[in-house]
């Protein structure tokens, strides 16, 4: 076993569900190297998903307490770990390096970082996220598009559970400021990436988001509907963030439109769009506005639900008001935790060939 703190953060960290490989290149060695200093690869190793007090980690690591306290603070403020605090008591966990650290390094991420990210996604991070055929992310319309009478639960209702999130953030999205610095990408908002409740004080706190109220957190959802952009959080029934994901820069859209791969890799669609040929007047708006191709023009418009990812944008754009969505019969609903979702990608990960 090598006794680099750099690859032992890597061996440790491709432990999560979704892991970090190894490559040729090393890139993610170079990733992991602009991140941590040798001492934080070291500590962060000692770390486990499950979040424990300082004291315990320096127990089991044999470190004092209070000099560990002192670097785990400084790590989680540079967004190395994550940390909870509640009801007096400051908590620490490891983070995977998506959903993680990845996120985390949007406010310091540069041109060299940006082109670090970009190779190693290129290279692996792609057949990574895709590798357990189990989507780590729900898709979610807004309501107003949703066919009338329709029974939803809380987890169906988008701006519903903004409005009772205790905790709002808002901070740029990773992968548009990522593919911008690399040169590339979209001219779409940018300040779009929502967490909700622990997510957003750690994004608070830290410096990485800023907090704003539910009225605000609706208002970027509508703008980002009129921009084109999908909304989508974790495949899970609890509201931790929202992302609004535009098809030429997401980490999760890229795979389905860049790779042609099935959408269930990476996005849960749990509503499909339904067109009324009898209101439809064939003008193609809903053909440009999907993201992802699954709108066709015969002699009216015409939803290939395969493809379909029940994002509503067209449904929002449509001009005759000719396009509702409805839950999916055959709609997989999101995992309880995001522990059983991680779970289900480590077991899907082993029916994976190779």
């Amino acid at each position: 076993m090598s006794d680099n703190p750099y690859v032992k953060l890597r061996e440790f960290l491709d432990q999560f569900p979704l892991g970090f490989p190894k490559t040729s290149t090393e890139v993610e060695i170079q990733i992991l190297k602009r991140l941590f200093t040798e001492e934080e690869a070291r500590i962060a190793v000692l770390l486990t998903p499950i979040p424990e007090e300082a004291s315990q980690i320096a127990k089991r690591s044999g470190l004092d307490e209070k000099e560990l306290e002192k670097k785990l603070e400084s790590m989680s403020k540079k967004g190395l770990l994550f940390r909870t605090r509640r009801e007096g008591k400051t908590v620490y966990n490891s983070a995977p390096f998506m959903i993680g650290l990845y996120e985390y390094s949007v406010k310091k991420i540069d041109k060299g970082l940006a082109k670090l990210f970009k190779e190693y996604y290129d290279t692996a991070y792609q057949n990574e996220m895709g590798a357990s055929n189990v989507p780590g992310f729900k898709v979610l319309p807004v309501e107003e598009k949703i066919q009338a009478n329709t029974v939803l639960y809380p987890y169906h209702k988008l701006k519903e559970s903004v409005k009772e999130a205790r905790k709002i953030s808002v901070t740029e999205c990773i992968c548009r400021k990522e593919a911008r610095l690399n040169g590339e990408g979209c001219n779409n908002p940018i300040e779009t990436c929502l967490s909700f409740g622990a997510a957003a004080e750690y994004y608070i706190e830290n410096g990485m988001g800023r907090e704003i109220t539910a009225e605000e957190a609706i208002k970027i959802i509508e703008e980002a509907d009129k921009a084109g952009l999908v909304h989508a959080g974790v495949n899970s029934k609890h509201l931790s963030n929202i992302c609004n994901c535009c098809p030429c820069c997401c980490a999760s859209m890229k795979g389905i439109t860049k790779m042609g791969q099935d959408k269930h890799k990476y996005m849960n669609a749990l509503f499909e769009s339904i067109i009324d040929p009898e209101k439809c007047i064939s003008c193609g708006t809903c053909v440009d506005r999907c993201p992802v191709g699954a709108v066709t023009m015969e002699d009216t418009a015409t939803v290939n639900r395969e493809k379909c990812l029940g994002c509503g944008l067209c449904a929002t754009a449509c001009p005759e008001e000719a396009i509702t969505l409805q839950l999916r019969e055959d709609r997989e609903e999101p995992f309880n935790r995001v522990f059983d979702m991680g779970i289900a990608i480590l077991e899907g990960k082993k029916k994976t060939p190779g």
